[in-house]
């Protein structure tokens, strides 16, 4: 137990870590806060809950994952991220593609939280139905994000053009469900029996 709990503890102090240095001197302060809001919710959550409601080791690790990007991101905003640039000039793309990374991301991760909290608090077996239903969950969740981005937009005007990262394209939002449904699907095809086996251990 104590190795259990110390695992989850260990990843909180790292993620603090990041988030103070990728608040030092960010692009721009506002999208900071938005891109790390999630980090902001979750952080609380996962370590008060580590041991009432302690998850799998591979959900612990998938979501410090997930939050390093939201961070990166906040720090540069998601279309002056080094690691997008860098694979813009490598593969000669038209644009910094940081934020494909992570809404694909936005699909890996949740699909393993969904997949955890429904097998463990509700009568879904692995299977069909719950494949299906996690694909459902993590749409749902990234179409919420697009109304966020949507709400941010119509509220700040301009000055959210780096929180929504568009960079000229019109069917960004399109693009940034279906790679989150890539991402899902993804996930669970290639994670589900590890996760299956850390479920039986809890």
């Amino acid at each position: 137990m104590p190795q259990r709990s110390l695992y989850p503890s260990s990843l909180f102090l790292a993620s603090i870590a990041v988030l103070v240095v990728s608040g030092i001197e960010p692009y721009d302060r506002l999208t900071w806060w938005m891109e790390v809001m999630p980090v902001l919710v979750a952080l609380p959550i996962l370590y008060f809950t580590r041991r009432i409601f302690p998850l799998t080791p591979l959900l612990y690790g998938l979501l410090f994952f997930h939050g390093l990007v939201l961070m990166l991101g906040g720090h540069y905003t998601y279309s002056r991220v080094p690691l997008g640039f860098w694979l813009q000039d490598g593969f000669e793309l038209a644009r910094n593609h940081y934020d494909r990374i992570g809404h694909l991301a936005q699909g890996f991760v949740p699909a393993i939280l969904a997949r955890e909290i429904l097998v463990r608090l509700s009568p879904l077996k692995p299977g069909g139905w719950l494949f299906f239903l996690v694909c459902c969950v993590v749409l749902a969740v990234s179409a919420t994000y697009e109304f966020v981005e949507w709400g941010a937009a119509l509220l700040y005007g301009a000055d959210a053009d780096s929180f929504l990262a568009t960079q000229g394209d019109v069917w960004d939002t399109q693009w940034d469900m279906l790679l989150a449904l890539i991402g899902c699907l993804i996930s669970q095809l290639l994670l589900s029996g590890w996760h299956d086996k850390q479920l039986e251990k809890l």
